[in-house]
């Protein structure tokens, strides 16, 4: 039975109507602060006047439902038991539930509970509530809480009519609640607002060293006001691109620890990428999607659970870290306004981190180039055009002598200019503001204590906004001693200039006689006769011209052959060779122009010959004064027509060969003997070239000499150090029958003979062939000559010089020597 007074008008229409107009009357202009206890009254008429004992409402803390908290209740009874107990989730899960669901409940008896909802029944029965009514609290977004109107002295059946007189009530204070919400958020807005204008403030030319604190303040503030646990800046670390680091931290006392170094690819690879996008996303940890896993495990191991992630982004795709607000033990709902405003917080730190980055690297360039000046021996200086007037550094004063605290102008230096270069400089400077460039000049300073100094001036012109030039700035550099060096550098070349021309003038000959030239590879010349077969092979070379060279058994014609193939445009194809002289007269014809099978007995295959080999290439005719007369003819129609025939075969074949041809035989009177076609001799001597004989270039005995000692002793394993002046001489008088080939025959034997390091030559007696071969007066002449001058100790004039015992002038003497090729040993 109900205990509690009763108005007479409990039960009829007009009565809850004048109920519901004076609630709802009473809250028309009320302040905030007054609208809790009006609620709570509110509850007490309610219970009065509609047969109630008790009224309790709950609201979702943040909009979360596992977070009801009991805000407003009416009975004295249970009221300290409500004090004491724990969370409304916790305690009635499936009342909950229905009214997150947006479900009305109304129960006569605890018996009416469905079985499930058994726990439910049980905690309202030890709170000593028989019967009761709930009903779910809207606003425009969804459901906000419960409010429930219960009997604790009997049951009561409840009408539905009550139950939706119940219902309007809730309406009314839900209405009621929803206006003071959105007032209370609307100023909680404002001072956030008003938070941000203060932070914006306080940032506007922050210096650099308080940044980090006014950064943790703002952080404080934000939180703080907005009633958020946490806020944490990320900034990329300056030793990799993937490790964030946490450099402000705002956090409760139960918050997670300040991470140190996290990679922030492995922990957050999900949210890193929307960062590094440039997106602005929020987070609820049991929400996220199954892609971002390894970030729901980094989160729930640091203990947050809802976030707001801002990205710090300096520019374009410029990402320098990131900007976080969390919570810890409950959920939120981060509203479009709020998203917005944290943004402009984000941009404000970024600007503030960027400018500090700025003026740190400013900073730093400072100090560098402090240090590079004073390493540089650098001093640095400003001339401002319209004043004149000139800053420079201390390293600039004492340069040109200047006290410390002396102002400076234009005049003060041009004063220290020396007299021979002020005009110089000052016509250098009017030249670079005239066309607003540069400059780069060396000239004399004077010291005060009357030394001359050289230092180097480098300078540009700056405009202003108006192309008007502005300041000249530059550096100055010392340089009396780089002067100093160049002087006597200058000096030391002049006289290294003077003993090379003495050392040259007085070692020309000796170097004559040392210069052995490797030419062409294999060919070794000294002497003038050699050198203009070498200037011959090389004129002719990169022809296509014939060339017929003759010379005595062992001069090394086919090393000239080859020389002229190998400067030939012909040199990547081989030089095919066929010595004339060594094949029978009736293989000559085969050998050249090839043969078909069964052209003659014992034909058994097809052969190519040497002509076809060497098409597009060189052929090397060796000893051609040996061929035949009838192959003669056949070798010219080769020659004129670049066609001919195998042997046996009527098919023509045509070729494109140079001929390289060479002979020891006298051409001329073969011909007058009819044993050379003239014809084919004036087609083979397009070009001739005479190598001459041993004997007449006896200035390459000794290198040759030499070159072939080397050559045995590879083979020989022998060591020669030494060759007697005697034994040289005695090489250079013999006239060599032989050439070359008998001067390497030789060595080789006395190499074999010889028992120490010195070279011991046994030259061959033959003096009937000598006799024979020297048949030149050119020959006799060079002889009898070089036999006076060694006699005579090569005095050339003078008493009893060679000259006086030739009977000639000196400078005779001098002309038949170089003519002849005589030279002194």
């Amino acid at each position: 039975m109900n205990n509690s007074p009763l108005s007479p008008y409990v039960g009829s229409t007009f009565d809850f109507e004048g109920l519901v107009e004076k609630i709802a009357g009473q809250f028309i202009g009320m302040s905030d602060g007054d609208i809790d206890p009006a609620i709570q009254r509110a509850q007490k008429e309610i219970c009065q006047h509609m047969g109630f004992d008790g009224s309790l409402l709950w609201l979702f803390e943040n909009t979360t439902p596992e977070n009801a908290i009991v805000t407003y209740m009416y009975s004295p009874s249970i009221q300290d038991e409500l004090k004491k107990s724990g969370a409304m989730a916790e305690r009635f899960p499936w009342i909950m539930s229905q009214i997150r669901q947006g479900l009305a409940l109304s129960f006569s008896s605890l018996e009416d509970f469905p079985v499930k909802a058994k726990s439910d029944a049980n905690e309202l029965k030890r709170m000593g509530i028989k019967s009761l009514i709930i009903s779910p609290m809207r606003s425009e977004t969804g459901i906000i809480g419960g409010i429930s109107f219960c009997r604790m002295t009997g049951k009561k059946a409840w009408e539905s009519l009550k139950c939706k007189q119940v219902q309007a009530i809730t309406q009314i204070l839900s209405n009621i609640l929803c206006l003071k919400f959105k007032e209370k958020k609307n100023n909680e807005l404002y001072r956030f607002e008003k938070l941000i204008s203060n932070i914006s403030a306080r940032f506007i030319n922050l210096p650099a060293h308080l940044l980090d604190d006014q950064i943790n303040r703002a952080q404080a503030e934000i939180c703080q006001t907005l009633n958020i646990e946490q806020s944490a800046l990320w900034l990329w670390s300056d030793t990799s691109p993937h490790y964030l680091t946490v450099t402000h931290l705002h956090t409760p006392p139960y918050g997670p620890e300040k991470p140190v170094n996290m990679k922030a690819d492995i922990a957050f690879p999900w949210a890193i990428k929307r960062v590094l996008k440039g997106e602005i996303f929020t987070i609820s940890t049991h929400d996220m999607p199954e892609e971002a896993r390894i970030d729901r495990e980094t989160r729930i191991g640091l203990g947050v659970d809802s976030s707001l992630v801002l990205p710090l982004c300096s520019g374009e795709k410029n990402i320098i870290g990131a900007l976080s607000f969390d919570t810890i033990k409950y959920k939120i709902a981060w509203t479009d306004a709020v998203v917005d405003r944290m943004t402009l917080v984000s941009q404000i730190f970024t600007n503030a981190l960027v400018r500090r980055r700025q003026e740190l690297k400013l900073m730093e360039n400072e100090r560098r180039l402090s240090m590079a000046t004073e390493a540089g021996n650098l001093g640095i200086w400003v001339l401002e055009i319209n004043s004149r007037h000139v800053w420079v550094t201390q390293r600039l004063r004492d340069l040109f002598g200047f006290e410390s605290d002396v102002p400076l102008n234009y005049e003060s230096f041009t004063a220290k200019i020396f007299d021979q270069d002020r005009d110089m400089v000052t016509q250098t400077v009017n030249d670079a503001l005239d066309s607003i460039g540069s400059f780069d000049i060396n000239f004399r300073t004077v010291h005060p204590n009357g030394k001359l100094r050289w230092v180097r001036s480098s300078g540009k012109v700056y405009c202003n906004s108006q192309g008007d030039p502005r300041h000249l700035m530059g550096i100055t550099l010392d340089i009396s001693k780089q002067k100093r060096m160049e002087q006597q550098l200058e000096n030391q070349i002049a006289q290294i200039k003077t003993l090379k021309q003495k050392i040259e003038n007085e070692n020309t000959y000796l170097r004559q006689e040392i210069n052995v030239q490797f030419l062409h590879d294999e060919i070794i010349a000294r002497s003038p006769e050699i050198l203009r077969v070498i200037e011959q092979i090389e004129q002719v070379a990169l022809t296509e011209a014939s060339v017929l060279i003759q010379g005595e058994t062992g001069t090394g014609k086919e090393l000239l052959a080859r020389a002229i193939h190998r400067l030939s445009n012909r040199k990547d194809r081989p030089l095919v060779t066929i010595n004339c002289a060594s094949l029978p007269p009736t293989l000559v014809e085969s050998e050249l122009f090839g043969r078909e099978k069964g052209a003659y007995t014992g034909a058994l295959t097809r052969m190519a010959g040497r002509f076809e080999l060497a098409d597009k290439a060189t052929l090397f005719l060796d000893e051609v004064g040996e061929m035949p007369m009838e192959i003669q003819a056949k070798l010219l129609r080769v020659l004129e027509q670049g066609k001919f025939e195998r042997l046996g075969s009527t098919q023509t074949i045509e070729v494109d060969v140079r001929i390289i041809a060479a002979t020891n035989k006298n051409i001329e009177q073969m011909m007058d003997e009819g044993k050379f076609r003239k014809d084919l001799y004036f087609r083979l001597n397009v070009f001739p070239i005479h190598v001459p004989p041993l004997r007449e270039r006896l200035a390459d005995i000794p290198p040759l000499t030499w070159a072939f000692v080397r050559e045995f002793e590879k083979k020989m394993a022998r060591r020669v150090d030494n060759i007697p002046t005697d034994t040289m001489k005695a090489l250079q008088k013999y006239t060599w029958p032989g050439n070359i080939r008998e001067l390497k025959n030789l060595i080789e034997r006395s190499l074999i003979t010889s028992n120490s390091k010195t070279l011991n030559v046994t030259l061959p007696v033959s003096p009937s062939h000598n006799n024979k071969t020297i048949t030149t007066l050119e020959a006799m002449e060079r002889r009898h000559i070089q036999d006076v001058l060694e006699k005579t100790n090569w005095r050339i004039s003078g008493k009893g010089s060679a000259a006086e015992v030739l009977g000639l002038k000196r400078t005779t003497l001098q002309s038949k020597m170089k003519k002849l090729g005589i030279q002194r040993p």
